[in-house]
């Protein structure tokens, strides 16, 4: 049997963004193949009437959808879309006995679990369904594009390869078996200690506070899940943050193994500035080489953007809406 499991949602507004006065907010739930109960925004545009094209989007990898991911749906819905804003597995007001894990399997199920949801929705075209993925969830989300026939359209912004980064290092800094294995030996002994303790012991969020000496991308975290900018309280990455162990399949495997047999349109956008560039520029070689479906795939950079500018739009409304109501109009007829 699926059946739902009962959660304890919040009724009140405490989004890190401004309530629309031009749509309609709801929370949902629905269930993942792993019987996972997950909780969702949605968000529909007033006085809307037939059946609307629909978006499901998540992340950032470790924030929740009370942040960036909720602006983005909120925004999408005022430009006509049925959308809906999730908590993926184990973490904000989603089901998940166990807290603050992650799993490149169940995360990628997230999302087509959110795209059965809008399949079946009253409201929603059930052929004119997209998604957006956020941070480490642009991966998942191009990740599940590979997976999900039903998806026509998908966009990943400010992408992290969650696998490629923790089996690599940033950077690619630590690409070596001498350097995995050190953290595969450091994970497995985690384990043990987990279970002597009886519960499991948190990586930390974001460093709070702010060393002098911190990496770019560090101050740029900091700036986002640390101040009145981006902070929620049950945002991982504005806490305690990931179990230690919390990613340790990730060092194991790639998620974008198949990404250049998409057949359904995909743009990838990201911050000219953003330490994570990379990530995307690579994502996109990977899709287009030697695909037969390489027309309806595009790369858009952001000129003097950073990595979180595409979070919340930063100080110049970075996030290209215009562009994104564009795409999903285009690919969703």
């Amino acid at each position: 049997m699926i059946r739902k499991q009962e959660l304890n949602l919040v009724t009140e507004w405490d989004k890190t963004f401004k309530k629309s006065d031009k749509v309609d907010h709801s929370k949902v739930t629905f269930v993942n193949r792993y019987g996972i109960t997950l909780a969702a925004d949605m968000y529909v545009p007033k006085n809307a009437k037939g059946k609307l094209p629909s978006i499901a989007v998540c992340g950032p990898f470790g924030a929740v959808k009370e942040q960036c991911s909720g602006l983005y749906a909120q925004t999408m819905a005022e430009r006509g879309f049925l959308t809906i804003a999730f908590d993926p597995s184990f973490t904000g007001e989603s089901g998940g006995n166990v807290r603050y894990m992650a799993s490149p399997d169940i995360n990628t199920e997230d999302f087509m679990a959110a795209v059965d949801f809008l399949s079946l929705n009253e409201k929603a075209d059930s052929d004119r369904i997209g998604i957006i993925g956020i941070c480490g969830w642009g991966g998942m989300a191009v990740n599940t594009a590979a997976l999900d026939t039903r998806i026509k359209a998908t966009v990943a912004m400010t992408m992290y390869d969650m696998t490629r980064v923790n089996a690599k290092g940033y950077f690619d800094s630590e690409d070596s078996e001498e350097a995995r294995y050190k953290k595969k030996a450091a994970m497995c002994a985690q384990r043990l200690e987990d279970i002597k303790t009886g519960e499991y012991k948190l990586g930390g969020g974001v460093v709070d506070p702010l060393p002098e000496d911190a990496p770019f991308f560090v101050k740029d975290y900091y700036d986002y899940y640390k101040t009145d900018r981006g902070y929620h309280k049950r945002s991982l990455n504005s806490n305690g943050g990931w179990n230690v162990i919390g990613c340790e399949s990730f060092v194991n495997q790639p998620i974008l193994k198949y990404s250049n047999e998409i057949r359904s349109a995909v743009l990838l956008v990201h911050g000219e500035k953003a330490h994570s560039c990379y990530f995307s520029k690579d994502a996109y070689a990977d899709m287009i080489k030697d695909s037969k479906y390489a027309d309806n795939k595009e790369l858009m950079i952001i000129p003097d953007a950073v990595h979180t500018d595409l979070y919340d739009g930063g100080d110049k409304d970075y996030i290209p809406f215009d562009k994104l109501e564009n795409f999903f109009k285009e690919n969703l007829k």
